[in-house]
């Protein structure tokens, strides 16, 4: 039985047929669970152990990042409802995860864990703390000069980037901003995180994978008024000269209900045309 189940929703408002689909989607989910809560991903918060069986997100690939903050520290497991563009991550259509909604409230569909990042930022003042499902990017911004950041991992220094930024991602984020970097992918049960230079001033500093069992420190040696940092392309924080930044693997993890149908090298087929051969016109 699933009536006795709590399901929560979070949606992109922001998107006229997500509205339009919650219009029908929730007199079916009062069908199959006696509980159900509704919140707008830009303004959600959840109260503090605050439970739930499910959250079915409904939106996008962005929606799914930002639901993963809200709910990795609550280790509610999530569906993701592709109403954007890609879909990636967001991987079950509308109508797919309908017919799937009766196992997945009784636990049958696997879930994959997903490594996050916990990020803290200081800039001498204070201290600045956020989850990252996806990436951590710092860019020059303007007046668009060089910057300098030095970059630790553990108690061993790595090296000085001169370039336009750079961006740390977990193995799910790695087919994101660090695979347009010619980052490498990265399967998601994989327990690391990867360094990647944005436009890096020698052709010597390449991507590097590095295992979460130590903190990444970045310190900002030399930057622009507009240098800044961004967190899964959605939070953003001024970054100033001396000000430092610590990445490491987050005790929470995302909690993503697999497609039944679809493996992670399949998807990348896909939606990425990764792997394909030339085609013939």
């Amino acid at each position: 039985m699933t009536q006795n189940k709590k399901v929560l929703v979070v949606a992109n408002m922001h998107k006229p047929l997500v509205i339009e689909q919650l219009g029908t989607l929730q007199p079916f989910l009062r069908t199959h669970a006696n509980q159900l809560e509704v919140v707008d991903v830009n303004s959600a918060s959840l109260p503090e152990g605050f439970k739930a069986d499910l959250c079915i997100v409904m939106g996008g690939d962005g929606t799914l990042l930002a639901a993963a903050r809200l709910v990795a520290p609550l280790s509610i497991p999530m569906v993701g409802v592709n109403m954007g563009k890609l879909g990636f991550l967001a991987d079950f259509s509308y109508e797919q995860m309908c017919r799937h909604l009766p196992d997945m409230l009784l636990n049958k569909l696997p879930f994959s864990e997903r490594m996050m990042l916990q990020v803290c930022a200081a800039d001498g003042e204070g201290v600045f703390t956020s989850l990252a499902a996806n990436d951590l990017a710092i860019m020059s911004g303007p007046p668009y000069r060089m910057i300098e950041l030095h970059v630790s991992h553990g108690s061993e220094a790595i090296a000085s980037y001169l370039g336009d930024g750079m961006v740390v991602s977990t193995p799910t984020g790695s087919t994101g901003y660090n695979l347009s970097l010619g980052g490498p992918i990265l399967e998601p049960s994989v327990q690391a995180m990867i360094i990647t230079p944005i436009a890096p001033h020698t052709l010597s500093m390449r991507p590097r994978v590095v295992p979460s069992t130590a903190a990444i420190r970045i310190t900002a040696k030399r930057v622009n008024a507009g240098t800044t940092m961004v967190i899964d392309g959605q939070l953003s924080l001024p970054v100033g000269e001396g000000h430092t930044v610590e990445i490491h693997r987050s005790l929470y993890s995302a909690k993503v209900i697999s497609h039944p149908q679809r493996q992670f090298f399949s998807r990348l087929t896909e939606k990425l045309q990764w792997g394909g051969g030339p085609h013939r016109l």
